[in-house]
Order: C-alpha cells, then sequence, then structure tokens
C-alpha cells in the first residue's frame, strides 16, 4: 500500500506543473491588463506602463513564470495585484465558508441519494423508482443558479424561513451559522443526490441480480441484512467512485452558488479576481483546486484497497 501511495503522490507532480504552466500562459495571452485595471480609466499610459513595471510585468513570460513557481515552492503564492495583500491570506480569510458549503453539500448528498438509490433498485419499477428517475433528469437539468433564486423565492421570500443572502462564521454560533447555509446547501446538493442516487441505483440493482444475493435470502437472512451487508457493500465501489467525482465537480458549482448567496468564499474571490484580471490570486487559487482535486481522486483510489481486498492482489 505504501509503494501504491508513493508511486501516485510521485504521479501527481508533473499533473501539477503541467496545471500550473497551462494557467499561467492562458492568462498571459488572454486580452486584458491588470495594469489598466488597477489605473482606472483616466490613467495615461504612462501610468499603466509604470504599475506594469512595478508589477513585474514588463519582463519575459519565462521570468515571470520562474519566479512565481520558485516562490510557490517556498510557499510564497505572491500578492494580490488589486488588494495588494498576500495571497495565502487572502485563501486562509476566504477557506472556511467555501469547506462548510462544500462539506455540508456532499454530507446531505451522500445521506439522502445512497438511501434513496438502494431503495429504488430493492423496488425497481415501483414509484420510488419512477420518482428517482425523474428527479435525476430533473436535477442534471436544471442549473444551479435556477434552483438557488427558486429556492431563495421560496424559502427566505415567501415563507421567510430562513435569510436571503450573505454568511455567519462558525465561531458566531452554530445556529446562525446553518441558517445561512440550509439553502446553498439545498441548492448544490440538488444535482449531486441526482448523480450519486442513479450510480447507486444502478450499482445495487446489478448486485441484486449475483448469485451471493440469492443464497443469502435461501438461507433466511434478513432483507435489511441482504441489501446493506452484501448488495451495497458490493456495490460500494462505484458509488464511492461518483462521490470522489461529486466532490471534485463541487469547485465548479461552489464559484455559482456563492454568487447566488453571496457567500464570501473561495468561489467569490475566484469571480473577483478574473474580473480584477488578478494574475496572482487566480494562478494561487486554480493550484489549490488542483491539489484539491487530486488529493480527492488519491483518497478516491486508497478507499479501494479497503472496499475490495481483491485489487489488492
Amino acid at each position: 500500500m505504501l509503494r501504491f501511495l508513493a508511486q501516485r503522490l510521485l504521479a501527481t507532480i508533473p499533473v501539477l506543473l503541467v496545471v500550473a504552466i497551462i494557467v499561467f500562459l492562458i492568462l498571459r495571452l488572454t486580452p486584458g491588463d491588470p495594469a489598466a485595471v488597477i489605473a482606472g480609466n483616466n490613467s495615461t499610459n504612462e501610468d499603466i506602463e509604470r504599475i506594469r513595471e512595478t508589477l513585474g510585468l514588463t519582463k519575459s513570460t519565462l521570468t515571470q513564470f520562474w519566479i512565481w513557481i520558485t516562490n510557490v515552492l517556498q510557499g510564497d503564492f505572491g500578492y494580490s495585484y488589486y488588494l495588494n495583500k498576500p495571497v495565502k491570506d487572502l485563501v486562509l480569510q476566504r477557506i472556511e465558508p467555501t469547506l462548510s458549503l462544500a462539506a455540508g453539500t456532499i454530507t446531505l448528498a451522500v445521506l439522502v441519494a445512497v438511501p434513496l438509490g438502494t431503495l429504488a433498485a430493492w423496488r425497481m419499477g415501483g414509484w420510488l423508482d419512477r420518482f428517482l428517475s425523474a428527479f435525476s433528469v430533473a436535477g442534471f437539468s436544471v442549473p444551479v443558479f435556477v434552483t438557488g433564486y427558486a429556492l431563495i423565492w421560496l424559502f427566505a421570500i415567501v415563507l421567510d424561513i430562513f435569510p436571503v443572502q450573505g454568511y455567519r462564521r462558525i465561531g458566531q454560533g452554530v445556529w446562525p451559522w446553518l441558517q445561512q447555509l440550509v439553502l446553498p446547501w439545498c441548492t448544490l446538493a440538488t444535482i449531486y443526490v441526482a448523480l450519486i442516487a442513479r450510480v447507486t441505483r444502478a450499482s445495487v440493482s446489478e448486485a441484486l441480480t449475483e448469485d451471493y444475493i440469492r443464497t443469502a435470502r435461501a438461507k433466511g437472512i434478513k432483507e435489511s441484512a441482504v441489501l446493506l451487508r452484501h448488495a451495497l457493500a458490493n456495490a460500494a465501489v462505484p458509488i464511492v467512485t461518483v462521490i470522489g467525482i461529486g466532490v471534485a465537480l463541487l469547485i465548479g458549482g461552489v464559484v455559482v452558488t456563492e454568487t447566488v448567496y453571496a457567500i464570501p468564499g473561495l468561489g467569490s474571490l475566484t469571480v473577483d479576481a478574473v474580473l480584477n484580471r488578478d494574475f496572482p490570486v487566480i494562478q494561487g487559487l486554480v493550484l489549490l483546486f488542483s491539489v484539491a482535486y487530486v488529493g480527492i481522486n488519491l483518497l478516491v483510489d486508497v478507499s479501494y484497497l479497503f472496499l475490495d481486498p481483491r485489487i489488492r492482489y
């Protein structure tokens, strides 16, 4: 197992390097000058050129990349062009809302989707199975921002149950923290419930046709034990895979949801950085998201070794 982990960790190094190079080059090749954004509309060409020189943008692209990647390896992600603060400090200030949103979303999705998909497979063709099929189509079809605005209109404006927008840190109290996150969790969880439940249904329904299920039932084992210990346990690998994919896809969903609900997390920081052409912040965030994506995939691969012992040999 240690050898497997070492190989996977070493394989992530070139992946992250390629991501860093591509993002760096794309930012330099796309139209737009961060110096012009900082200088404002009334600036002269001399003002813009002076700002470019201060930011180091007059140096060659290769020199800029070498300086940036060398600093990153030392733990220095640079300073924000627009906010004039260290990128690391900006990330630390914004990471709690994003982690709260992502962790709550995937937890809610798994707690709802896995039982729902398992029961739908157990009663295939029943009303729950048909409901799941319809819900999955709706979950995949409706954009995240549409779901978000619909939930805001119903639960925040019409029923006045939850706050409309904003975020309160967990240090200000658990209940205010939960109130602010219930609607964003439900908004993001909709698509992941549809995804995970469909895969769970397909995997469990396939497992229920295997010989060991018939053997377990012939031995008189309770149906609940057959579903949980035999069918669901043997269908765990594809379910865990799609959960890992869902966590990785949260990166894109978080950006939209944080914008809809005005949550000051990494998603809104990414949007602001893109609009302001804030190269160091964009590069740092993309690198952070890439590390998270690679780490999630690594954890999923390691989980296979425990879920299916045959993979070890």
